[in-house]
């Protein structure tokens, strides 16, 4: 159906461009802030608003390359139809949709600087994961693992810790989502505390298992599927967590210990992939060909400091990141390789993802410590694994003085996301960019059917993963496996 063809089936009520306004050549201060953004050429609508309180009335006329107009705009709301949108998109694919938007106040109407949405040529992955949790210093509420068609607005869940949980004293948490090479019939999630376990998705076949052997110091923790094997990599980690009683950053999340293991999906079998008993691994990650293991690794901390509490030392503990080749057929690492050294910038390296072809690095880089979302100071860095090729400025991508955790790619390579808690500094929500040719462009954030979802939505977007498949098992489903 053509886009004249979508307006004319469309029901909802398109308002009149005021008769009358006065210019000013300021871009209008919408929520969220989608002024000369590049988006997929598939994403939601990008609704938005003025600011309630400040003005009464919004109108927006969006324009294709091609000149077909159409105008939105209820309260201080602009909400797009689905199929006006998509049709608008298709319309303007390697070009850019134009956006104009006039507001009211006090009965009087601004015609703010018009201004652009690019429409990139390369879709998105349809699908996105993510932990839906209270900020990390509220322990135990309810919380879910939250699937979201990000080309409508569908949202599903996953799983969430109130249906298998048998003892609220304890409470249970639930985490840590990973995917095979972005699709879904192998996966898995752990449950912590109350019924605690690994949910395994293995060809679609579910299985709870206990990761924990005589010879680790936990079970699993942080996962990274193997691209073509039944194979998980984790770091098992002794947590702890701290809380300042002033700070801006609220928590802090530290390790004891933590080591590396491999686990056969097929063989329910774990053994040791590095264990150095005075530092701490973490944060496993795959190369795309599966023939390196990417992971963060600690330095070791002076030797006045060596014997002191770690409570006393956190803010000295710092992360380089690391690789070693692994060989399919023997199951078996080679020597560690640094890839960056972080430490001897003073800054600690941790959540690294490789891009689909093998090209590039995303890592989040912060003072110190492993567990970087709630520090003020934590960017994303884009590194370049060719030596001929320059590392990528992800200024643009960051926020000032807020955490940006969480990178991934999609399975494209052509767009990247992150868990950033930026405008309010409690509440970490999804961005995204467009990443090309050696450049990144400003970052969205997630589209939402109103525009106002985000702010009264309480609730952190945690561990953000790409699919290009929904998971297709039910909430049910998941929970019967806790009866085993």
């Amino acid at each position: 159906m053509g886009f004249a063809l979508m307006l004319l089936a469309s029901c909802v009520r398109h308002p009149d461009v005021p008769a009358s306004s006065s210019e000013t050549q300021s871009l209008p201060a919408i929520y969220p802030d989608y002024c000369d953004v590049t988006v997929p050429c598939n994403i939601a609508p990008l609704n938005f608003m003025l600011p309630q309180g400040e003005y009464s009335k919004c109108v927006a006329r969006v324009t294709t390359p091609d000149g077909q107009q159409q105008t939105y705009g209820k309260g201080v709301k602009v909400q797009m139809p689905e199929d006006e949108w998509h049709a608008m998109l298709d319309a303007s694919k390697g070009k850019s949709l134009k956006v104009e938007v006039w507001g009211e106040k006090n009965g009087e109407w601004t015609a703010f600087r018009p201004f652009e949405i690019h429409v990139a040529d390369e879709p998105i992955d349809e699908y996105v994961s993510y932990r839906l949790i209270d900020p990390t210093y509220v322990a135990w509420s309810y919380m879910s693992i939250s699937q979201r068609n990000i080309t409508t607005f569908e949202e599903s869940e996953i799983f969430n810790n109130e249906i298998t949980m048998n003892d609220r004293k304890i409470g249970q948490c639930i985490n840590c989502h990973s995917y095979q090479n972005y699709k879904t019939d192998n996966m898995l999630f752990h449950v912590r505390l109350s019924n605690a376990g690994t949910v395994i998705v293995n060809d679609g076949k579910i299985s709870k298992v206990n990761l924990k052997r005589d010879y680790t110091i936990s079970s699993g923790v942080y996962p990274s599927w193997h691209p073509a094997e039944k194979l998980v990599a984790f770091s098992t980690n002794l947590t702890r967590q701290a809380f300042y009683t002033s700070h801006p950053d609220k928590i802090e999340v530290y390790d004891l210990a933590s080591d590396l293991i491999l686990y056969d999906v097929n063989t329910d079998s774990v053994s040791v992939i590095c264990n150095d008993p005075d530092l701490l691994e973490v944060y496993p990650t795959w190369s795309p060909d599966g023939k390196s293991l990417y992971y963060c690794k600690s330095v070791p901390l002076p030797d006045e400091l060596a014997d002191k509490d770690i409570r006393s030392t956190y803010e000295k503990i710092q992360y380089n990141l690391y690789r070693r080749s692994f060989d399919v057929a023997s199951h078996s690492f080679g020597e560690e390789e640094l890839v960056y050294d972080a430490a001897s910038k003073n800054k600690s390296a941790t959540l690294p993802r490789i891009s689909p072809d093998g090209r590039y690095m995303l890592f989040a880089e912060g003072q110190y410590g492993c567990f970087h979302t709630r520090h003020g100071d934590a960017d994303i860095l884009c590194m370049s694994l060719d030596p001929s090729s320059p590392d990528i400025d992800l200024a643009i991508f960051n926020s000032e003085g807020f955490a940006d955790t969480y990178p991934s790619w999609s399975s494209s390579g052509r767009w990247i996301m992150c868990s950033s808690r930026r405008g309010d500094g409690n509440y970490s929500r999804l961005y995204f960019s467009y990443f090309h040719d050696g450049v990144v462009d400003k970052p969205f954030l997630l589209p939402q059917e109103d525009p106002e979802h985000n702010t009264y939505r309480l609730k952190c977007y945690n561990r953000p993963e790409f699919m290009v498949e929904p998971v297709k098992i039910s909430v049910d489903r998941f929970s019967r496996v806790f009866d085993k």
